[in-house]
C-alpha cells in the first residue's frame, strides 16, 4: 500500500459521515429542529476524526516532509490552500459548536446557524477530498521515492496507534477536575 493509501480510506468513512450530515440535514430543516447530541456527535467525529486524526497525519507527517522538497510552485500552492482549508473546517466547527450550545441552551434561533454551518461542511468537504484524491495526492507521490513512501506509510500507522490513547486522555482529563 502507497502511503496515500490510509488517506484515501479515510476519506470514505468522511463521506459517509457527510451523508448522514446532509440527511439529517433534511430532517433538521423538515422539523424545524435537531437534537443536539446529534451535533456533539457530527462534532466528535469531525474533530477527532477528519482534522486531528485524518488531517494530522496530511499535516504532520505528509506535508511537512513535503516542504523539504523541491515542490513545483503549483504543488506548493496547492499543499498551502489545503492547509488552507484545514483551517476553515475548524473555524466551521468551532461556529457549530457555539451555535449548537446557544440552541441547547434554549435559543431556538441557534438552529439557522446549525443548518447553516452543516450545509457548509457538507459542501466543502466533498471538494476538499477530490482536490486531495484526483490532484495533491497524485502529485505528491512523485516527490518521494518507494522506500520514502513506504516509511510514511509507517509514520501514519504509529500516528494512528497514539490517536486513541491521545482521544481518551482528553475526555478522563477534565473529569479528573471534577
Amino acid at each position: 500500500m502507497q502511503a496515500r493509501g490510509p488517506l484515501m480510506i479515510e476519506h470514505r468513512l468522511i463521506e459517509r459521515m457527510l451523508t448522514v450530515v446532509r440527511q439529517r440535514l433534511s430532517a433538521i430543516r423538515a422539523r424545524n429542529a435537531v437534537d443536539p447530541l446529534f451535533i456533539d456527535t457530527a462534532v466528535d467525529f469531525i474533530r477527532t476524526y477528519a482534522d486531528r486524526t485524518h488531517h494530522g497525519k496530511e499535516e504532520d507527517i505528509l506535508f511537512k516532509s513535503m516542504e523539504t522538497r523541491n515542490l513545483s510552485e503549483v504543488d506548493r500552492q496547492l499543499m498551502n490552500e489545503l492547509v488552507e482549508e484545514h483551517v476553515f473546517g475548524r473555524k466551521t466547527t468551532r461556529k457549530l459548536v457555539e451555535a449548537n450550545t446557544r440552541y441547547r441552551n434554549g435559543d431556538v434561533s441557534a438552529l439557522g446557524e446549525i443548518a447553516v454551518q452543516l450545509e457548509t461542511l457538507v459542501d466543502f468537504y466533498p471538494r476538499h477530498i477530490e482536490k486531495e484524491d484526483k490532484v495533491f495526492f497524485p502529485a505528491a507521490r512523485t516527490y518521494f521515492t518507494e522506500a520514502e513512501d513506504q516509511a510514511m506509510l509507517a509514520k501514519f500507522w504509529e500516528f494512528d496507534r497514539r490517536m486513541i490513547h491521545e482521544k481518551y486522555k482528553t475526555v478522563v482529563e477534565p473529569l479528573e477536575g471534577v
